[in-house]
Parts: structure tokens; C-alpha cells; sequence
């Protein structure tokens, strides 16, 4: 057959008119289940089936358009058909049209693809808050960093306490807890902190909803039973945007075999999710901490009230984190647990914080000789270092933490904290960031988070994410302590004295009076001031007051000679801030601008940031 021919004969048998049609009706399908697969939570595999049939399915119909035509009397041979009493040009027509208004609902569904919100959910970043009670502060960026939102990403919801006994409800909590810390030391996974999940109940109804704003794709929820020594423990892991069931359990033991009961559900999770174990991971998720359950018992109370932070329930909890050590020495979590309380104290109570550091730093490294492998070991000595300036070694800590636990968000937290009162603004951000992906919901982090923009002087950035911050929580008064410092940074000296006011609803009256204080000196309310700094120093014979904040009163008055004295006695005494709700110490601290060209404060800073 001439090639002429050749091309006549395809173009009367339709094959380029079907071919057209084929690659029309392929779009459609295609566009179709790309809406409809991901509905039914189809795998990724079945998108990838489709296209090899189409695509095999191509040539099959061109040879069938070349080989067979449609006739009255139904489907028939080219080669049976008279060519003068074909209607295949007929049949032609109706194909281009056909294919034309295909063409037009696939057209359809393209844009549909392109202007409906992506089915991929995202978790909007945000901007931690550091509270007065650890040190921090934050401030949001001013646009908000979106994420996708891993397939292999999990919250622990708070179990629910079916014991009869109300007071039960730290057994419960603990069970959550251990099953979550657990799972957060797999590389693999994404584990959202206790923090941000406490804030719902077990069995929610919107599910979906409540991890589009974890950043999850999956829930773990439960519920516990005790009975003196029996418990019942009751678990189901779900896919959230589906509300599907991957997996669930009951486990009725004995309270000593606990740790075996959240080792297997842990485990369970991580292999349902596919997460890949390390050796060292499935360690951690098989380990024992302790061979004693009224330590364990003991251990769980004392986590139940330090996670509170007030004073009171910190000292407490320290009462039982030792009576835990007493029943158990080789216990090494419930020594994390003391060297936790000890380590936060200074930011809750009115306590000189030295004693407290270096009881935090004691019982951290005891930790760490019983077990090495505890990123909450290396975490706490970590943070107790820092507040003991000694950053170097406080780094080196946070680092070793990472590598462990690498969802550890308070870790992530107190490091982006120290490097804030170090200036390194852009290592803090990052930190902050990434705790606040790990704990979303955390006010405290939220507060940190806000704070680093701010002292990297991103101040629109501050308080975009200051604002998620007070929407978040209104009446977390560390907000407004943070706004406050916003505030007298820009000059607004009357906004920044009525957010002072309203942190001193649940801060240390002494400190904001001194924040108040130096903003009365910066708008020249000289009178005022030096009346505040009079009442302080009366204050300071009476009971302990950081000495940093009567310092940052004397620098902003220009008294510079007892305002380096004070600076080098907070040294001393340890209570100059790291982190803090926009102050975080003399190196990033405006008030003490005016003492930058003294030498005597120069090696200060150099004495207080390691700098040889």
C-alpha cells in the first residue's frame, strides 16, 4: 500500500479521530480518580495502575479503529465491508463530537483540580510565647510558614480514666504520656507533644479537624481502667481526614506488666505507620525504666503536677519524684524528674535560683550516669546548664537530646531560648519553629516563638504571630508581658505600661514594676520611675529580687556605675534571664544600650556569653 494510501485509509477508518477521543477519555479518567482516589483512600499504587492500562489500552484501540467499523448490523471486519456503503465519515462525525464535549468536562474537572483548596491538609507555623515561668518569649512571622502534613505524623489524645476513682486520672495521663514519649524517639515520626494534645478529650467527634490543627495525619486514642493491681487499657489508632480504623486492642494485665502493655502498642503504632526502627529505637520502645511499680506509680504522680506549673505543685511533684528515687535508685526517668523541677523552679517561684541550678545540674548528670541513652536526661542538663551560662557545654547537651529524641519539643524550646540571649537570632528562629511544630498549641512555646522575631528586631513578624498567640489563649498573661516589650520598643510607652499591668496579674509584681519602671525613664516620667526604683530597692532587703531587673531600672535612670554593679551581681547570683519575654539578658536587652561603649560591661558580656 502506497504511504498516500496508507494515510487515506487511517483517516477514513477514524484511527486518528479514535486516537484523538482515547487521549480526551484518558484526561477524563485521569482527572476523575485523581478527586475520587484520594476520597476513598485509595493507594498511591491504584493512580499509577490506571495510567499503565490507558496507556496499554492506546494501541489496542487504534488497531481495533484500523481493524473493525461500526455498521447497522453491528461490529464488522474492514476487510468484509464494501467501501462504497461504509459509514465510517458518518460514525466520524459522532466521535469528533463526542470527543469534543469530553473534552469539555475534562476541561471542567482540570480547573476544578486548580481552584479547590488542596487536599494535601497544612498546619500554619506559628510563633511560640515565653513565659516568665521558663524563660521564654516569642513572636510570629509575618507570613505564616505552611507545611505538609506528613503521613507518618501522630497525636496522643488524653485517655479517658474509667476507674471509679477520679484521683486515677494521673494513671491515665501517665499512660498517655509514657505510650507518647515512646513513640516520639522514633526517627520516623512525627509525635505531637503532651502539651498541644491535653487541650482535647478522648473520642472527639472532629476528628479531622483536630489533627488539620496538630499537623497530624493520624490519631491515637484510648482509654484506662484501674483496679488495684489489674488494668484495662483500650487503644485505636485512626486515619484522620477518613476517620478510619488501622488499629485497635484492649489489653487487660497486670499493673506490673504496664510497661510490656505500652511497649506492644507503641511498636504496633510505629509498624502500622511504617515508620523504620532504628536498633536503638526498638530498644527504647521495649525498654523497662523500672522493675518497681510504686515507683512507677509515684514517678506518674509527680508528672502529673510538674506538667501544671505553678510552685506549689512543682514542689510536689519534686516530693514524689524522690520518694520515686527512694523505692527505685536505678530509676533514672524519675531522677530526670527531679532535676526538671529544680531546673524550672527559678522561673516560678521567688526562690534565689542558684541553689536550685546547681541542684538541677546534680541530679541531671546522676540521670545521665544511669542512662545515657535518655534524651529527657540530656535535655534537663541541657537547660540547667544554660541557666548556668555555661553554653558550650548546655549546646552540646541540646545537640545529644536531638539525636535521641529528635520530637523532643521542650528541647527544642529551651536551645532556641538560650541562643536567642546569644544573638544567634536565626539558629533561635529555627529552633522555635521546629518546637512549635512539634507542640502547636503550647502558649509557652508560642510565646518563644514570637519572642525570637522580636529580638531579631522582626518586629511586624513579632506580633503577627503575637496575635495567633492571644487568640490562642487571651488570658495567658505572658502575651501581654511580650506586647509590652513590643510596645516600648516602638515608643508606645502608655500601651506598654497597660500590658505590664496585665501580666502582673500572674508575674512577679517586683518585675513588672521594674518593666514599668523603665518605661516610665524612656518617656520621660523621670519622677515615677525613680518612686518604682525606690520601692524595689526597699523590696530587695526584704525578700530576694533578681538583681538584672533592679540593673535594667539603673541603666534606663543613667546610672550607669550601679547599674554594671547590679549587672555583675545578677551574674553572680544567676538570675539574669535566658530567653524571656523579649529581655533574654544584657546582649540583646535595649535597656542596657546605654552601657555598650563601657569596657567594664564588655567583659561582661564576653564573662556572660563564654567568649574568651
Amino acid at each position: 500500500m502506497a504511504s498516500h494510501n496508507f494515510f487515506a485509509e487511517l483517516k477514513r477508518r477514524n484511527v486518528y479521530k479514535v486516537a484523538a477521543a482515547y487521549l480526551v477519555v484518558s484526561w477524563l479518567l485521569i482527572q476523575a480518580a485523581s478527586i475520587l482516589f484520594p476520597t476513598f483512600d485509595a493507594p498511591v499504587s491504584a493512580m499509577k495502575i490506571l495510567v499503565v492500562i490507558l496507556a496499554i489500552g492506546f494501541p489496542i484501540a487504534l488497531a481495533f479503529s484500523w481493524a473493525f467499523e461500526i455498521t447497522p448490523e453491528g461490529l464488522k471486519l474492514e476487510s468484509e465491508i464494501d467501501p462504497n456503503r461504509s459509514i465510517a465519515q458518518h460514525t466520524g462525525k459522532k466521535i469528533i463530537g463526542l470527543t469534543i464535549a469530553l473534552a469539555v468536562i475534562a476541561a471542567g474537572l482540570f480547573a476544578f483540580q486548580l481552584l479547590r483548596p488542596k487536599t494535601t491538609r497544612a498546619v500554619e507555623g506559628g510563633a511560640p510565647a515565653t513565659p516568665v515561668q521558663d524563660g521564654l518569649a516569642g513572636a510570629r512571622p509575618s507570613t505564616p510558614n505552611v507545611q505538609a502534613i506528613p503521613e507518618k505524623s501522630i497525636a496522643v489524645l488524653p485517655f479517658d480514666n474509667l476507674s471509679r476513682d477520679p484521683d486515677n486520672a494521673y494513671f491515665s495521663e501517665g499512660i498517655q504520656d509514657e505510650i507518647l514519649t515512646r513513640l516520639a524517639k522514633v526517627t520516623d515520626l512525627k509525635v505531637i507533644s503532651r502539651t498541644s494534645t491535653q487541650r482535647f478529650k478522648s473520642t472527639p467527634n472532629d476528628l479531622p479537624q483536630i489533627a488539620q490543627q496538630l499537623g497530624v495525619a493520624n490519631i491515637l486514642e484510648g482509654s484506662v481502667q484501674k483496679v488495684n493491681d489489674q488494668v484495662r487499657v483500650n487503644v485505636q489508632l485512626i486515619k484522620a481526614a477518613s476517620d478510619t480504623h488501622l488499629w485497635a486492642e484492649v489489653y487487660d494485665r497486670k499493673l506490673t506488666d504496664i510497661f510490656a502493655v505500652e511497649s506492644e502498642i507503641a511498636k504496633t503504632v510505629a509498624d502500622t505507620l511504617q515508620a523504620k526502627l532504628t536498633g536503638s529505637a526498638e530498644q527504647v520502645l521495649a525498654a523497662k525504666p523500672t522493675e518497681n511499680p510504686e515507683a512507677y506509680e509515684l514517678y506518674l504522680r509527680g508528672r502529673h503536677l510538674w506538667n501544671r506549673r505553678t510552685e506549689a505543685d512543682i514542689k510536689k511533684a519534686l516530693q514524689y519524684f524522690n520518694e520515686a528515687v527512694a523505692k527505685d535508685p536505678s530509676y533514672a526517668l524519675a531522677v530526670v524528674g527531679v532535676a526538671d523541677c529544680y531546673g524550672v523552679l527559678p522561673n516560678y517561684s521567688n526562690d534565689p535560683p542558684k541553689p536550685e541550678i546547681e541542684q538541677a545540674l546534680a541530679a541531671a548528670r546522676q540521670a545521665i550516669a544511669l542512662d545515657g541513652s535518655l534524651a529527657e536526661a540530656h535535655t534537663a542538663l541541657g537547660n540547667a546548664l544554660s541557666s548556668d551560662y555555661q553554653f558550650a557545654a548546655a549546646e552540646a547537651e541540646f545537640k545529644r537530646a536531638f539525636a535521641l529524641n529528635p520530637n523532643y519539643a521542650s528541647a527544642h524550646q529551651w536551645y532556641g531560648e538560650m541562643l536567642q540571649s546569644l544573638g544567634r537570632f536565626d539558629d533561635a528562629i529555627a529552633e522555635a519553629r521546629r518546637a512549635h511544630d512539634l507542640d502547636p498549641l503550647s502558649m509557652i512555646i508560642n510565646v518563644v516563638y514570637a519572642s525570637t522575631y522580636f529580638s531579631a528586631g522582626r518586629t511586624d513578624e513579632a506580633l503577627q504571630q503575637l496575635s495567633r498567640a492571644i487568640d490562642l489563649d487571651p488570658t495567658f498573661t505572658v502575651n501581654y508581658w511580650l506586647r509590652g516589650q513590643i510596645e516600648e520598643s516602638r515608643g508606645h510607652f502608655a500601651e506598654a505600661i497597660t500590658d505590664y499591668k496585665k501580666a502582673q496579674i500572674s508575674a512577679s509584681p517586683e518585675i513588672m514594676q521594674a518593666l514599668i519602671a523603665c518605661a516610665d525613664a524612656r518617656a520621660g516620667k523621670t519622677a515615677e520611675a525613680q518612686e518604682i526604683l525606690k520601692w524595689l530597692v526597699a523590696r530587695s532587703q526584704e525578700t530576694f529580687l533578681p538583681s538584672y531587673f533592679i540593673a535594667a531600672v539603673q541603666a534606663t535612670l543613667g546610672n550607669k556605675d550601679e547599674a554594671i554593679r547590679l549587672v555583675e551581681k545578677s551574674y553572680d547570683e544567676r538570675s539574669i534571664p535566658v530567653g524571656g519575654a523579649g529581655i533574654g539578658g544584657p546582649i540583646i536587652d535595649h535597656r542596657f544600650d546605654s552601657l555598650r561603649g563601657d569596657p567594664r560591661f564588655q567583659k561582661l558580656i564576653a564573662k556572660f556569653s563564654g567568649a574568651k
